[in-house]
């Protein structure tokens, strides 16, 4: 009995007959499918993608990265003052990136090993801590996280567990884990978990000590793993599907205004200046900035754990500001508030001026709040707030004035008005 039909021709890949596909190609012998075509071009894809971000590790190149000195200069342009503090974070910055580029181009001449330096600022609130590492990451094109401290519990408890700094991170870079493991990560209120006095705790303080611990792997540089789906923060749970990564090339600075510290620096100096040998008071009454002489003895007897301290060793402080500094914030930055309102104003085609006074006034009411440069953008909401709701259903405005009686809050900004002439059927603005 003869076959009545010929063979079916199939795919050399998958096997699959033509009738089973929607497309065969024709080769010298061969033939492939359109769907095996389509996971060539996948697969050739992620190759090139693989062979990119291998040459492309760091956003930050070595022939590139910027000196501490030009770190230093960028800061000037953003920060006010500040100067102990800029100097520190550039020369730590400068050396984790070095480190860091060193290592992925092979520098290193012998085998020894650059551990990376964590930052700890300390000053009181609204005096630039934050804004400072914020301007560090945008000059060094890295991604950046604020976290709180005060959220974080040990795990097992109520809160949130430490990797959840992580997985800020990790948003803020688009869910690129290579980008965020050489990222810049900000630690606000660290003072916050300390624990009561220096000595290890004989209950469990999971909001204290215990976060403390938690986080001294995580810092100093390790595995971690972070959930990879609905990464909202909250708990891991048993289960969960979740992404490794290293952080031992993410730079941490941790901050805290350290309410109390005070007390213990000037007892520490007093007692170390008796005797004929002992050093003159520097005078802690002046505008000295105490923080300047801190010690890790001080900070273990505030309430941070050895372990933790000796995971930040670059130390530095933020001065209080003086009414003069805050004045200067107001106008001189880059992005000074009073710019930023302008162009607030301009939007909506609107001039903005303050009298000097009013700056002062301003000035001199965000002092007395005690909340540092803080206290200037509230102060300078509430003034403006009338005339910002006025002028969006208003096209006579041409310029708004704030005057001093307005920043006392006695009346409302001046509104200078557009006067409009009607000449040849046309309507002509004269500001």
């Amino acid at each position: 009995m003869t076959n009545n039909f010929e063979t079916e021709i199939a795919c050399s890949f998958c096997g699959r007959s033509q009738s089973l596909v929607e497309r065969l190609i024709e080769g010298p012998g061969v033939y492939i499918c359109n769907d095996c075509v389509n996971i060539a071009v996948s697969i050739l894809e992620a190759d090139e993608t693989k062979a990119q971000n291998k040459k492309t590790k760091s956003s930050i190149d070595i022939d590139n990265l910027p000196t501490p000195k030009e770190i230093f200069s960028h800061l000037g342009e953003y920060v006010i003052g500040q100067d102990l503090a800029k100097r520190a974070l550039s020369v730590a910055v400068y050396n984790h990136y070095k480190r860091i580029l060193a290592k992925e181009n092979n520098l290193s001449k012998d085998d020894t090993e650059l551990n990376k330096a964590n930052v700890l600022i300390i000053g009181n609130t609204g005096t630039g801590k934050t804004y400072l590492a914020q301007t560090l990451a945008r000059i060094m094109k890295v991604p950046f996280a604020i976290v709180d401290a005060t959220t974080l519990t040990q795990a097992g408890y109520v809160g949130e567990d430490v990797e959840n700094i992580l997985v800020r991170l990790v948003q803020n870079s688009d869910g690129d884990i290579q980008k965020a493991s050489k990222g810049i990560i900000y630690i606000d209120e660290i003072d916050k978990i300390s624990r009561k006095g220096d000595n290890p705790s004989i209950t469990r303080d999971v909001s204290g000590e215990g976060v403390q611990q938690s986080l001294l792997k995580i810092i100093e540089g390790t595995v971690a793993n972070i959930p990879t789906k609905n990464m909202a923060g909250g708990r891991k749970h048993p289960g969960q599907e979740t992404t490794q990564i290293d952080t031992k090339d993410i730079l941490f600075i941790v901050g805290g205004a350290f309410d109390g510290l005070k007390d213990i620096l000037k007892t520490r100096d007093r007692s170390a200046k008796i005797g004929f040998g002992a050093k003159i008071n520097r005078g802690f009454e002046s505008e000295y900035n105490i923080y300047q002489d801190v010690r890790p003895e001080d900070l273990q007897k505030f309430g941070l754990i050895p372990e933790l301290i000796g995971r930040l060793p670059v130390i530095t402080s933020v001065d209080d500001l003086d009414e003069k500094t805050m004045l200067r914030i107001l106008l001189d930055p880059k992005n000074s508030l009073v710019k930023q309102f302008k162009k607030l104003f301009i939007l909506d085609d609107v001039k903005l001026k303050f009298e000097k006074e009013a700056l002062r006034v301003i000035v001199q009411k965000a002092f007395s709040f005690k909340t540092g440069a803080r206290g200037l953008r509230s102060i300078l909401e509430k003034t403006l707030e009338p005339i910002m709701f006025e002028i969006p259903s208003r096209d006579d405005i041409s310029q708004v004035i704030v005057t001093k009686k307005a920043a006392e809050g006695l009346e409302d900004p001046k509104i200078i008005i557009k006067e409009q002439i009607v000449k040849n059927n046309r309507r002509v603005r004269v500001a």
